[in-house]
């Protein structure tokens, strides 16, 4: 198979938008949830870039990759799963029962998976808003057009997905402290 673009639109593929294939997946892994559906979807999505290169008019490559990404992501979810994009966080539907040991449990429930899970709950339109920003360092201006919505929606929607997630933490914090049995200097045992 012949190459869909020539050698010189190659390279600049290469040079422009293959350094920010780290941030295609990671910002696939958040939305879909799932490393192995990531790295399939963001395969995809590298090949669409490749082939729709020549449509590139410059600018920032990051946003225009991430923004095909995105879009991968939100087709892939409604052929595989449409009730992600529809349900909210309601902690009744998303508990995760264990069946670990209270010890396992609080090994296992350190300061970083706390937070994934915390993030991971939220819909998949604030997990969005919130990795571009607080993960990726995307502006608000890149956010908007890696989304296709004005600012003041991103703003918005970030300054709601922030108090989610907060929510979410303070919630799941305060259950776990109430829960976990404390050592006499303070310490969770």
């Amino acid at each position: 198979m012949a190459d869909v673009l020539e050698s010189g639109e190659r390279e600049r593929f290469e040079r422009l938008v293959m350094p920010h294939q780290d941030a295609a997946f990671n910002f696939a892994r958040w939305l879909l949830r799932s490393r192995a559906d990531a790295e399939d979807v963001t395969q995809e999505a590298m090949v669409r870039a490749y082939r729709f290169f020549r449509g590139f008019r410059g600018g920032d490559a990051r946003a225009w990759l991430l923004q095909i990404v995105r879009n991968a992501c939100y087709t892939w979810l409604e052929k595989n799963r449409a009730v992600d994009l529809t349900t909210e966080f309601d902690e009744s539907i998303h508990q995760q029962h264990s069946g670990n040991s209270p010890e396992a449990a609080a090994v296992a429930a350190n300061e970083r998976d706390h937070l994934m899970r915390a993030l991971e709950s939220l819909p998949p339109r604030s997990r969005e808003v919130l990795v571009l920003r607080e993960l990726e360092g995307c502006s608000y201006k890149e956010i908007a057009a890696i989304a296709s919505v004005p600012i003041g929606t991103v703003m918005s929607t970030l300054a709601r997905a922030r108090e989610r997630l907060q929510q979410v933490l303070s919630r799941s914090t305060g259950r776990a402290a109430a829960g976990t049995p404390v050592r006499r200097d303070g310490g969770a045992l």
